[in-house]
């Protein structure tokens, strides 16, 4: 068994022009809705409809319709947002880190993945809101307000207030810089449009772009600049999710290992979840010349390699348990692993640890199917690796006395399918209204690629 070299097949196949890439990407904005879109828009908004009533009983009643009681305190609220945010912390990855490190084969894939993030924070945000109970109450707390309003200043020594800086910072950065990467595409759009009311869109939304020297010399720059800003957010964000739990003292939260562990969690969830939206979007817009075997192949060895890393945090925990002689540290490991919620913890090692392993085997590596199906795996294992997180450290403290269990009510499932409704309804406009795949940079790399054909020649 071995990783063995990744398939050399060109990032752009079939023998596309420049004239074909603006013509293949372009169409499916252009295109009147076709009968598989129509049907997954009305099944994600079916799913919206659904879950929205469960969000305004949340809301009316207050989050006592939640299953949460005096020991579990937070269950499926915070599983869920460390999940989404993790979810988004590909598209800054792939945008910025790999545009920093000329990576091209980033090009056919960085357009989803940035809106994936921007739709998966706003998922995530949902949480913490709703968690407040009333929303109008107070969710302005977490904003640094003087005395205004006859307050004090917010704690800044709580990590759940560097959330709000962190995620806050890390929405408005990557909305930027996908915004910024449309703009040229726009303007393409905008000069093919024969409807007024589209040209008119598409020309406010292209800011005036003129595609001239200086114009694309200003937006290599500003790219750099917003890249060289995210880059940091990649390591930083996921980082103070960690502190959320690792600046507690409740065991088996009380870890120096969670930053590291939660950074490299996000990005493998996070590939996770970019292959399974541009396998889907490959078969159904037709685009297998643009998204190749070749960038399924590189990104899951990124899968791989964060797997692996997840694995190893996973055995240091215990190991680091053992090491400690702290018997409520040793004892929350064990619990996880032998106490009721056994299930979770050994659901989440098949996924996170053992699944990917299975992507060391070329033709798995290679296979479509295989990868959509061990990447919605993956991302199962997540959710269950943030549950246990929580839930199996809060279920069973320092006292048994009050010690519970936790079960999630419809409301905590509905509000949970909320946000996949909301996800997958704001992707969808997403794929039919904006190019899914960055024509600009596709061309650049089909332009370097004919130019280093004819210095070969």
């Amino acid at each position: 068994m071995h990783i063995g070299a990744p398939v050399r097949e060109p990032l752009v196949t079939g023998g596309k022009t420049i004239k074909d890439v603006t013509h293949d990407i372009s169409r499916h904005v252009e295109a009147t809705p076709n009968p598989r879109w129509l049907l997954a828009m009305a099944v994600s908004i079916a799913l919206l409809a659904a879950g929205t009533y469960a969000v305004f009983r949340t809301v009316w009643d207050g989050i006592g319709m939640w299953g949460l009681n005096k020991t579990v305190g937070w269950a499926w609220d915070i599983t869920n947002f460390v999940w989404w945010v993790g979810i988004g912390h590909a598209g800054t990855l792939i945008s910025a880190v790999l545009l920093l490190f000329r990576q091209k084969w980033r090009t056919s894939i960085n357009r989803a993945a940035e809106a994936m993030t921007i739709f998966a924070v706003i998922c995530a945000a949902q949480f913490p809101i709703l968690h407040m109970g009333r929303p109008w109450l107070g969710a302005y707390w977490a904003l640094p307000l003087p005395n205004t309003f006859g307050s004090l200043w917010v704690n800044f020594n709580s990590p759940l207030l560097w959330d709000v800086f962190a995620i806050s910072t890390y929405f408005t950065v990557s909305l930027v810089f996908w915004y910024i990467g449309l703009v040229p595409d726009f303007a393409t759009i905008r000069d093919r449009a024969k409807g007024t009311i589209s040209r008119a869109v598409y020309g406010a939304l292209s800011l005036g772009w003129t595609g001239g020297a200086k114009t694309w010399q200003r937006y290599e720059t500003v790219s750099l600049v917003l890249a060289g800003l995210a880059t940091p957010l990649v390591l930083s964000v996921h980082t103070i999710v960690s502190f959320d739990f690792a600046t507690s003292v409740i065991p088996g939260w009380h870890t120096t290992i969670f930053p590291p562990y939660f950074v490299a969690g996000a990005i493998f969830s996070g590939f996770a979840m970019v292959l399974t939206l541009m396998i889907i979007t490959r078969k159904v817009y037709k685009l297998e010349d643009y998204i190749t075997m070749s960038h399924i192949e590189l990104m899951n060895i990124v899968i791989i390699i964060t797997g692996s890393i997840v694995g190893i945090a996973y055995i240091t925990e215990f190991f680091v348990a053992w090491y400690s002689g702290v018997e409520y540290e040793q004892y929350a490991f064990i619990n996880r692993a032998t106490g009721p919620y056994w299930w979770a913890y050994w659901s989440m090692m098949t996924c996170n640890v053992i699944s990917p392993q299975l992507f060391w085997f070329k033709k798995i590596r290679t296979s479509i199917v295989a990868t959509f199906i061990l990447s919605i795996v993956v991302n199962i294992g997540m959710w269950f690796e943030r549950f246990v997180i929580i839930v199996t450290s809060l279920h069973r403290d320092y006292l048994p006395s009050s010690w519970a269990m936790f079960s999630p009510t419809i409301y905590d499932v509905g509000v949970y399918l909320f946000t996949f409704g909301l996800f997958f309804t704001l992707f969808f406009l997403f794929a039919k209204f904006f190019p899914v795949i960055n024509m600009a940079e596709v061309k650049s790399v089909l332009k370097s690629s004919s130019s280093t054909e004819q210095i070969n020649r």
